[in-house]
């Protein structure tokens, strides 16, 4: 187990809170001092690890969802192509319109 000062990695936090789950308030007080931790870290990893545990089941986008997230997307890329190509064909008369300017000024200064 890491001493104090060093990072727990998660699995080491969670086998922590596994260990510590059975024991009473004194057995606990004597593991945290044993391996470097105050007891509210403790709390705190368990409180990570329920938490943890529990959101997957929530955070699952339904497949309604799922479909809809696609069709937006497919939406968006495509009003983003179209908006693209707007932009080089702007670009494109820009610079024709330049060459045309520097032309008749040519002919004009002639």
């Amino acid at each position: 187990m890491p001493a104090r000062g060093r990072a727990w990695t998660a699995a080491s936090r969670l086998e922590a809170v596994i260990v510590t789950a059975t024991l009473d308030e004194a057995s606990k007080s004597a593991w945290c001092r044993e391996h470097g931790v105050y007891q509210a870290e403790l709390d705190k990893w368990r409180a990570s690890a329920t938490t943890a545990l529990a959101e997957p089941e929530e955070a699952r986008a339904s497949p309604q969802a799922t479909r809809q997230d696609r069709k937006r997307i497919k939406e968006l890329e495509r009003e983003l192509l179209r908006k693209d190509r707007a932009l080089a064909e702007t670009a494109a008369l820009l610079v024709l319109s330049k060459k045309v300017a520097v032309i008749f000024n040519k002919g004009e200064a002639e």
